[in-house]
């Protein structure tokens, strides 16, 4: 019986379902019966179509083989995730998935600083990724630099002693590397383009996380940058082209700080140094050619960014209607449009909904903070994890890596 017959049979039946007129145990039995083997031979009919539109639409793989399609390719506009919120405001660090509407955090880390010597340090990470199968974070040694794809499937990955001279594009459901991208000049961070389909690989000739203790106090500070350019690759193809970028220095001819990693800005072709502060930012093309500044960039300063509809911008600490909240921005002129919770505005869960870090009311530890979920227009945060440790800003800190789910 082919798709056609299927379907005609399953509407004569839901035709013929309708009982007569009258009650009666037999015609109850009968109409009972019409009504299971409708849908039966419906749910059928619909299998059968589902099936020819796949192998119609989806171009059909050898025997044995992979599915070809390459990690990290996302739909260029994420569709509204149909997941709760997960939170866990009893863990910290966090055991189990924390996301809020259309954002997870797709990893977290801990950095700690291995004195080799009096006055030499080196800054590592420890990763714990999320395991898509089983919700929870697991630990992950290999790695000391992370960046999570849009859609939680891969991660580029940066192995021990950086800089590196290989990307690897890592599966998180089974933990194996797929690709390698071999690279000539040394990497030593990441990040992928808002869709997921480009990655930004920043190049060093030194370790960008190398200390050194200065001072009486032997207080630990970044040496000089060794900064020398960036990568742009297409995920799908693996291909890109470096660019030669030095370190950026300021007015007096100082150097901004170590790190001078590039990102993505949201158009997904231009890449600045953002971390670097707004006075002293500088944006450039794939070719690493110096652009404009493109408008969305003009007066953001904080992690957040723009909402997912470009109408709000998360702003910097405000701390006026609360003790601890921040400044909702439009985007366009930079002057406030609202004040909402929260002490440092992470990720936008949605077009009004924000994950940041925030403290406890009437704590007066600033580093005392957890994770929470806070929504323009409203006094009430919801807490997604426990607080964090430590009283300095580093011992017991963990840094979530959030990404679209």
């Amino acid at each position: 019986m082919n798709i056609e017959e299927l379907v005609s049979e399953a509407l004569r039946e839901q035709a013929a379902e309708q009982p007569p007129p009258g009650p009666g145990l037999a015609d109850r039995v009968l109409t009972v019966r019409r009504r299971r083997r409708t849908r039966r031979i419906a749910s059928v009919a619909v299998a059968v179509a589902v099936a020819v539109t796949a192998a119609v639409g989806v171009p059909r793989l050898e025997s044995g083989g992979h599915d070809v399609r390459p990690l990290g390719r996302v739909d260029p506009k994420p569709k509204a995730p149909k997941a709760p919120t997960a939170a866990h405001p009893a863990q910290s660090p966090v055991r189990s998935l924390v996301a809020a509407g259309r954002m997870a955090m797709a990893a977290y880390y801990t950095q700690k600083t291995d004195w080799r010597t009096a006055h030499k340090g080196l800054r590592a990470r420890t990763y714990w990724l999320l395991d898509p199968k089983s919700g929870h974070y697991r630990k992950d040694t290999r790695w000391s630099w992370v960046a999570v794809a849009p859609g939680l499937r891969t991660a580029a990955v940066l192995e021990q002693h950086l800089p590196v001279r290989r990307i690897g594009l890592l599966d998180l459901a089974s933990g194996k590397v797929e690709r390698w991208i071999p690279v000539d000049h040394p990497v030593g961070g990441l990040q992928f383009s808002r869709n997921g389909t480009k990655l930004v690989a920043t190049t060093y000739d030194e370790n960008p996380d190398i200390m050194t203790r200065t001072g009486d106090e032997g207080i630990p500070v970044p040496v000089m940058s060794s900064r020398t350019g960036f990568y742009v690759f297409d995920v799908a193809s693996e291909k890109g082209s470096w660019a030669a970028v030095g370190v950026q220095r300021d007015d007096q001819g100082n150097e901004i700080n170590l790190r001078q990693d590039f990102e993505f800005c949201r158009d997904g072709r231009t890449v600045t140094g953002r971390q670097s502060g707004a006075p002293t930012v500088r944006f450039y093309d794939a070719s690493g050619r110096e652009v404009s500044m493109p408008d969305e960039e003009r007066y953001r300063t904080v992690t957040a960014g723009l909402s997912p509809d470009g109408t709000r911008l998360a702003g910097e600490f405000a701390g006026e209607k609360w003790h601890t909240s921040s400044w909702i921005l439009d985007p366009r002129t930079g002057k406030h449009l609202a004040e909402v919770r929260g002490q440092m505005l992470l990720a936008w869960a949605d077009d009004k909904s924000l994950i940041a870090w925030d403290i406890a009311e009437g704590d007066k530890n600033e580093f005392h903070n957890r994770l929470v979920l806070v929504t323009i227009g409203s006094d009430k945060e919801v807490p997604l994890s426990g607080y964090l440790r430590g009283t300095d800003g580093s011992v017991g800190r963990w840094e979530p890596v959030f990404a679209e789910r």
